[in-house]
């Protein structure tokens, strides 16, 4: 996968070592604290508000501190005190590894620039559907709250891919699917990898230790997280004026492809450890 995280890039480049980067990146998140933990840390709010806001932003697509207004949780000046500390303490991956002095500072400028140059053929944050792909606006938006559910809900970290058209989806540990039927007959599905698997069923389950759960547990949890996603996705259809019904969630077990005469659109979740991949693939328009 030509997509990489800065610490990964190192690694290859041979300029860190593992247990280097681990020491960074354990440092790194000990410091940049979630919003959530983070008001926690100032005495703003409790665990117990903080399960109220995760519950909330599984049906709607708000923001943390959004989330805690429209609650009445936190006030604005407390949401704008939390967000400036956030910011003023933020650590970026390449001031951990020179605090932890797997990497000297002087070598850092130029690892970060030839890391930029190695990336930016796959480097996309908008989401963007091809034009000439109907009701592109509803599929753009089923990209980002995809994006948006794995950072909220399962805490993933992860880069986005370039969305794309694909006739082919290569195999996986889980595949489910859903069907939206609305201005156009499509399916959204879900391709999971067993690491990413695990993740989702630790969030949804809000367990620590999932591996001693039976596998219809897990596969469960990530139909519970399509069923998140795409409840979001029709709750957006409305705001653009589309109607759009979903269908309970599926195993998929023959290989997923786009039919003749539909068009399949991915918009793949670049990991560390693992792969995950989302699609839209409309059938009929």
């Amino acid at each position: 996968m030509p997509v990489k995280f800065f610490g990964q890039y190192l690694m290859e480049q041979e300029a860190v070592t593992r247990e280097g980067l681990l020491k960074a990146v354990a440092l790194q998140e000990s410091v940049n604290l979630k919003f959530g933990d983070m008001a926690r840390s100032m005495g703003l709010i409790t665990d117990a508000d903080i399960e109220r806001v995760h519950d909330a932003q599984r049906t709607k697509d708000m923001q943390f501190g959004d989330m805690c207004l429209s609650l009445g949780i936190l006030t604005r000046e407390q949401m704008q005190q939390v967000l400036a500390k956030q910011k003023s303490t933020h650590l970026f991956i390449g001031e951990a590894l020179v605090r932890v002095k797997a990497i000297e500072e002087a070598d850092l400028a130029r690892h970060l620039e030839a890391f930029k140059a190695d990336q930016a053929p796959y480097a996309s944050e908008a989401v963007a559907i091809p034009r000439q792909v109907p009701y592109s606006d509803l599929w753009e938006a089923s990209a980002d709250l995809t994006y948006k559910m794995f950072s909220r809900v399962i805490n993933l970290t992860f880069r986005r891919g370039a969305c794309m058209t694909f006739t082919l989806m290569n195999p996986n540990d889980v595949v489910v699917a859903m069907r939206l039927r609305g201005p156009a007959e499509a399916r959204y599905v879900l391709s999971v990898s067993a690491g990413v698997r695990d993740k989702i069923a630790r969030a949804i389950l809000k367990e620590p230790d999932v591996s001693k759960e039976p596998r219809e547990v897990l596969v469960d949890a990530v139909m519970e997280l399509m069923n998140i996603i795409c409840g979001n996705i029709a709750a957006k259809a409305g705001q653009l004026g589309y109607s759009v019904e979903i269908t309970p969630p599926e195993i998929v077990r023959e290989q997923v492809t786009a039919p003749v005469g539909g068009t399949g659109i991915l918009f793949p979740l670049h990991v560390a450890d693992g792969r995950v991949e989302a699609a839209v693939i409309i059938e009929k328009a």
